[in-house]
């Protein structure tokens, strides 16, 4: 199946109502002719607002699939005659283990400064735990980390389309074998998820099948790199498994398997999606600089007017940029830009930073 080159749009009622989505010709034309208003979402998706009452509101199937992962994930969503939006997600887990290991060394330390071991125990200043944190059944941080990102994009794209279902592929444990981080979440997830949508399940060698059947790579040499063959795909094929399915048939001659229903491949909004790695709570360096001070760290807030996380553009010289703020020099007056990767593009001065959106906790490109 080859894709064809149409790209749809995401349309809202004036009261702001998900509609199916139109061609992006179509679009154009409502908002030259005052019919229509762009608007953007926090996916940063490109989407049309009617000014006017629409002439229906009749959906069709809208089906989203998620290839969950430890580290990447792939979100698409897909109806019988168009492929919608497709996403490659950076997943927090190992920056969350990161973070929780450096709690864990500061706290100790801590612990072990405000104890004096050399008085009796008993007349230590050990306190009595406010709380039972043993806490049963619960995530551990970093795999909640990234269901919720992925819960989050869920969210957002509900609000574009009419989505009627929700496909998540479900792994199962292998013999002799350590259980996998997606695998500890899949029960958690399943049942958010069935608060947004109708939610069903995909094993993942049925996924790979669906999916060579209709033709997509799989980039499997490595996951990382930020392309359609490496998770976004498995999301449509997972999404496209309530179109196309492999049945059972009889005949007076003969019986066996095949292929039934059909879907249209188009191309389709691709993003790369990820968390700003912001220091909300450490303020400051752990270790003291010269004369005893602790230089600063983290916070959200900046002097000039911006706040970590917001979607800038910047100029320096002949070098214009487009990325999020991610700290600041206060002598200096500039602020520091990063890309969806967090890698730092360069420092910029305030005058020639223009914000063009608030933070949302989302990096998108």
């Amino acid at each position: 199946m080859q894709k064809q080159p149409t790209i749809r749009v995401p349309v809202l009622s004036p009261e702001g109502d998900v509609l199916m989505p139109t061609t992006s010709a179509r679009a154009r034309k409502w908002i030259a002719c005052g019919k229509a208003k762009p608007v953007w979402n926090d996916l940063n998706i490109f989407c049309v607002q009617l000014l006017q009452k629409p002439s229906g509101t009749e959906t069709q199937e809208i089906i989203i699939g998620i290839d969950p992962g430890k580290l990447f994930s792939g979100v698409a969503a897909v109806s019988k005659k168009a492929v919608l939006f497709i996403a490659h997600v950076i997943l927090p887990f190992k920056r969350v283990i990161a973070r929780k290991q450096a709690q864990k060394i500061l706290r100790r330390a801590r612990r072990g400064r405000r104890i004096n071991r050399n008085i009796p125990f008993a007349k230590r200043a050990h306190r009595q735990k406010r709380f039972d944190n043993r806490r049963g059944n619960s995530l551990p941080p970093s795999i909640r980390a990234n269901r919720q990102i992925e819960q989050r994009i869920v969210k957002e794209l509900v609000k574009l389309f009419p989505v009627t279902e929700i496909v998540y592929e479900y792994v199962k444990a292998r013999a002799n074998k350590g259980f996998s981080p997606v695998m500890v979440s899949q029960k958690w997830m399943l049942k958010q998820l069935s608060n947004i949508a109708k939610t069903s399940t995909l094993e993942g060698w049925k996924t790979s099948i669906l999916r060579k059947h209709l033709g997509l790579g799989k980039n499997k040499d490595d996951k990382s790199v930020q392309d359609v063959t490496t998770h976004a795909n498995d999301g449509i094929a997972l999404a496209a498994s309530r179109f196309v399915q492999y049945k059972a048939f009889h005949t007076a001659n003969s019986h066996g398997h095949h292929w039934v229903g059909s879907i249209e491949l188009t191309d389709a909004p691709f993003k790369v999606i990820a968390r700003p790695q912001l220091y909300r709570r450490q303020l400051h360096f752990e270790n003291p600089s010269k004369g005893g001070i602790r230089k600063r760290k983290g916070g959200t807030v900046t002097p000039f007017g911006f706040r970590s996380g917001d979607l800038v553009t910047a100029i320096k010289g002949k070098k214009t940029v487009k990325g999020y703020i991610g700290g600041y020099s206060k002598p200096n007056k500039v602020v520091s830009i990063y890309d969806v990767n967090w890698k730092r593009l360069g420092q910029f001065s305030v005058s020639k930073t223009k914000l063009l959106r608030r933070s949302n906790g989302l990096c998108v490109a």
